[in-house]
């Protein structure tokens, strides 16, 4: 099964630091937690050109069905708003 998402922004929150490697991201299509959950483990890959960065999908988060998702390594701020391959 592949879908595809968008990168909403970085995990992080008002009192610590930004975690580059860890991003937010909503699936097309998602309404509620519920269906982000069946998505938990997918391999989640954002493609620029010549780099490509390759995530797992570890925790539902809020509950309109967004993912957190963890790169292998930071994602630059471009990457923010561009689409993202989930495969499960």
């Amino acid at each position: 099964m592949e879908k595809s998402g968008v990168i909403v922004n970085y995990r992080g929150s008002y009192k610590t630091k930004r975690k580059p490697n860890q991003m937010v991201v909503m699936p097309v299509g998602a309404k509620s937690k519920d269906d982000s959950k069946e998505l938990i483990g997918a391999r989640v890959t954002w493609t620029n050109g010549k780099t490509s960065i390759t995530g797992t999908a570890t925790h539902s988060h809020g509950a309109k069905g967004a993912l957190r998702v963890r790169f292998d390594k930071g994602l630059p701020g471009e990457s923010i708003g561009n689409q993202v391959v989930i495969k499960k």
